[in-house]
C-alpha cells in the first residue's frame, strides 16, 4: 500500500515528538502528506528533523513547551488550528519512567510521571477533540501506552499505563457516535527508550549479548549510537521505533467505519524471556 499521500490536507500534532516513537512518528505523518505540529520539551532534535522534513517539500512546525501544565496543551492544540485551519490527528506519545520500585521510589518522580504519562494525555485528548470537531473532522486520537499495562505489578510507570488504557477505552466509548476514532497503542520493548524501561542488570545482558559497549550518559541511559546499534543487532528482541509509526500510519488510514481500538507492538521474542535469562 503506497501511504505517500495519504494524509494529504491533514494536520497531525505528535507529542514527544523530540525522539523515539514521537520523533519516527511525526517523520512518518509529514512523509504520508500531513501538516505536523511536533512538541516535546527539547527543541534542538525536533528542528533538525523539521529542516530535513522541509527540504523534502513537507509542511512542519515545532513548539518546545512543557505539557505537563494544562495550558501548553490548549496553546498546542490552537496554533495547530491557527495555522492550517483544522485538526486530523491527535498523537499523545509523550511519556517519562523513573525505575524504581514503590518502597523506594521518589515522589517527585511518580508526580512527574502522572502529570505527563496520564494530565497531559487527558488534556491533550480533550482539546483535541473540540478542535475535530469545531472543523468537523473524521479524526483519530492516537494514544502511546505500552505493554506493561497488560501485566499487573509494573510499579508506577505501569500504573500509568493502566491509566492510559482505561482512559482510551473511556473517550472511545464517549465517541461511539462521533466522526473520531481512539486508537490505544501498546508497544513492547523498542531500540530507543531500551535504557530507559530496563533495569542495568537487564540492560547489560542485552547489549553484552549483542557485543556492544556499556557505556552510559550522565542520566545513566546507553548513548544514541549505542541504541543504533541494538535497533540493527536485536531486531528478534527489540522494535524500532519505525515499527510503531508505521503502524499508527496504517491504524489513522483506515476508514472511519473502521475502529482500530488497541493494538500491541512487540518483538518476535518477549523480552520476559530475556528478563529470565
Amino acid at each position: 500500500m503506497n501511504n505517500n499521500h495519504a494524509l494529504n490536507n491533514k494536520t497531525a500534532i505528535v507529542t514527544g515528538a523530540s525522539s523515539g516513537i514521537g520523533l519516527a512518528t511525526a517523520r512518518t505523518l509529514a512523509r504520508a502528506g500531513a501538516a505536523v505540529f511536533l512538541a516535546g520539551r527539547t527543541a534542538e532534535p525536533m528542528e533538525k528533523e523539521k529542516s530535513a522534513l522541509e527540504a523534502e517539500g513537507h509542511r512542519v512546525f515545532v513548539l518546545a513547551t512543557d505539557l505537563r501544565r494544562p495550558e501548553n496543551v490548549h496553546a498546542l492544540v490552537d496554533q495547530a488550528v491557527a495555522e492550517t485551519g483544522r485538526l486530523d490527528i491527535m498523537v499523545n506519545n509523550a511519556g517519562v519512567e523513573y525505575p524504581a520500585t514503590l518502597l523506594g521510589g521518589n515522589p517527585e518522580h511518580w508526580q512527574t510521571m502522572l502529570e505527563t504519562n496520564v494530565l497531559a494525555l487527558a488534556v491533550g485528548c480533550q482539546a483535541a477533540v473540540r478542535a475535530m470537531r469545531s472543523c468537523e473532522a473524521q479524526g483519530h486520537i492516537v494514544n502511546i501506552s505500552s505493554v506493561t499495562a497488560q501485566r499487573n505489578a509494573t510499579g508506577m510507570y505501569g500504573a500509568t499505563k493502566h491509566a492510559v488504557n482505561v482512559l482510551s477505552a473511556t473517550l472511545r466509548e464517549e465517541l461511539e457516535h462521533d466522526t473520531i476514532r481512539v486508537v490505544n497503542v501498546m508497544p513492547g520493548a523498542t531500540s530507543t527508550n531500551f535504557a530507559r524501561h530496563f533495569p542495568p542488570t537487564f540492560s547489560e545482558r542485552l547489549t553484552k549479548a549483542a557485543g556492544i559497549a556499556m557505556d552510559r550518559t550522565e542520566e545513566g541511559h546507553l548513548p544514541e549510537a549505542a541504541l543504533e546499534q541494538l535497533a540493527q543487532k536485536m531486531k528478534q528482541n527489540l522494535c524500532s521505533p519505525e515499527d510503531v509509526a508505521r503502524t499508527i500510519l496504517f491504524a489513522i488510514t483506515q476508514p472511519i467505519e473502521v475502529n482500530i481500538a488497541d493494538v500491541v507492538v512487540r518483538p518476535p521474542v518477549s523480552v520476559a524471556t530475556w528478563s529470565r535469562r
